[in-house]
């Protein structure tokens, strides 16, 4: 189906996207996306997968950008704001 555009996903030639993510790690950005779309906001990853089996390329790390439609940008960032970093000592409590 040459003409078909999955229904819920912003495309390539949507020109109203805005970065609200940049990180180095497929897995990190596909847990932002399906993090973002649980809230109802639709997202679009773009980069590489070369440094997912290199972890380098020539020229350095390759970026994954998570992109949302403009409109969702203010919520999205307020989302991904209130998640803890990996630095943080939040989460399940660890046993005595």
């Amino acid at each position: 189906m040459s003409g078909h555009r999955e229904k819920n996903r912003p495309t390539d030639d949507d020109a109203d996207l805005a970065e609200v993510a940049q990180v180095f790690d497929p897995f990190e950005a596909d847990l932002i996306k399906n993090f973002l779309e649980s809230h109802g906001i639709l997202c679009l990853v773009r980069g590489q997968t070369v440094p997912f089996v290199y972890h380098v390329t020539v020229a350095g790390p390759v970026d994954f950008k998570v992109l949302v439609p403009q409109k969702d940008r203010e919520k999205a960032e307020e989302l991904l704001a209130g998640l803890p970093s990996p630095d943080d000592d939040e989460g399940p409590e660890k046993p005595g």
